[in-house]
């Protein structure tokens, strides 16, 4: 299911050219299918626990199929990326840092020939990270940021089911710790609530019927 949703998305971005750019030799599911294929092979158990798994891909193509997706590639490498993310959503894993999609053109393969190397790679100095919400703002985590409707806070959500300060962002040792603030109708993290959590690239926030995605960097 997550990889048909995964080609409905590319189809809208690059509109009726989609079928026509590849009609033939390699496709781009096969690519996403590959990717995660080295996802899970990559998986190891974390310093303090959980399932931590690759978030830097290199993906080599045949010099015929990275043409063919050139006019694409910037927008397949995001798809990609998300597609990675909301894998590990799903299977509750997480990552070091940043997830980062490359796709090269390898001269020894063959048109629909295809090479993957998946690597964990941990931050430098730590994650970094962003809040993005669906009305396109997006607030850096260079401080501790209060999401809520009062308009002092860092993050001001015009929505009558979130409370005035609703839920606190904060770097701590171990990453980005979201925390409830005792709100009224709760905070939920890629659609369960909690308390408090860790926070992982790619993950959905939702306060009252807001959604902000958190993205590290």
């Amino acid at each position: 299911m997550g990889l048909q949703r995964f080609e409905r998305r590319l189809e809208r971005i690059v509109e009726g050219a989609f079928g026509k750019a590849f009609r033939s030799g390699l496709q781009p599911v096969e690519v996403a299918r590959r990717m995660l294929r080295e996802l899970e092979a990559g998986r190891t158990l974390g310093v303090r626990g959980g399932t931590v798994v690759p978030n830097e891909y290199l993906i080599a193509l045949s010099p015929a199929d990275a043409a063919r997706f050139s006019s694409y590639a910037d927008a397949l490498e995001r798809e990609l990326a998300d597609e990675a993310r909301g894998h590990a959503r799903d299977e509750g894993y997480r990552f070091l840092g940043p997830v980062r999609v490359e796709l090269v053109e390898d001269d020894k393969l063959r048109e629909g020939g295809l090479d993957v190397e998946a690597h964990i790679v941990e931050a430098p100095g730590g994650l970094g990270g962003s809040l993005v919400v669906a009305d396109g703002r997006r607030l850096p985590l260079d401080a501790p940021v209060v999401i809520g409707r009062l308009p002092e806070c860092a993050l001001v959500v015009d929505d009558p089911q979130a409370s005035r300060r609703h839920a606190e962002i904060r770097r701590t040792e171990d990453g980005f710790l979201l925390h409830d603030l005792g709100s009224l109708n709760g905070t939920t993290l890629n659609g369960q609530p909690v308390q408090q959590a860790i926070l992982a690239d790619g993950d959905l926030i939702g306060v009252g019927e807001t959604e902000i995605v958190f993205e590290a960097s």
